[in-house]
């Protein structure tokens, strides 16, 4: 669950963050809109929210709901790491001295030249430490999805738990 989620998130985030800096203003507010939302919105309301009020809601194949408990628990929690990986990507590119781009560009290199050789790697060494809290943050936070019954570490140490006593070894 968390390496989909982060795999996702980097993705969708850098891509959040590009779209930050647009130059249209409906889109810039969108992103900001989107980032808003679900970085003040606890983990736990959001996946209720898309377990329970989503999930019914959307159509049946063979009867069966288009997304799981696992499914939504990656939804869920790919939209919320990526709110904040967005952020921090945002911070990141905002870091990049001035001075570097017009530099870049009086050597002639094109926007996208200018974002993909002096940007983003300047960007990337900036959020680093950022993005391994946000790691964290990720791993801590799957354990949220035992609320939908997601067999993670926490839902099968329950279950063995109640089916076989063994209490120790579990809180071990």
């Amino acid at each position: 669950l968390s390496l989909y989620c982060l795999v996702l998130s980097l993705a969708l985030g850098a891509l959040a963050a590009g779209l930050a800096g647009s130059r249209v203003a409906a889109v810039r507010r969108a992103v900001q809109g989107f980032v808003q939302l679900f970085r003040n919105t606890p983990p736990l309301v959001q996946l209720y929210f898309f377990y329970f009020a989503l999930g019914p809601v959307l159509p049946r194949v063979d009867g069966l709901p288009l997304l799981g408990s696992f499914g939504w628990a990656v939804v869920s929690l790919t939209l919320l790491e990526t709110a904040f990986a967005a952020e921090i990507f945002r911070a990141g590119i905002e870091a990049v001295p001035k001075s570097m781009v017009e530099a870049a560009a009086s050597l002639g290199y094109s926007r996208w030249q200018i974002y993909r050789r002096v940007i983003l790697p300047l960007a990337l060494r900036v959020t680093m430490p950022a993005m391994t809290n946000n790691l964290v943050n990720l791993v801590k936070t799957t354990t949220l999805a035992y609320a939908i019954a997601v067999p993670e570490l926490l839902y099968m140490s329950a279950q063995i738990w109640s089916e076989q006593v063994n209490v120790p070894e579990m809180m071990i």
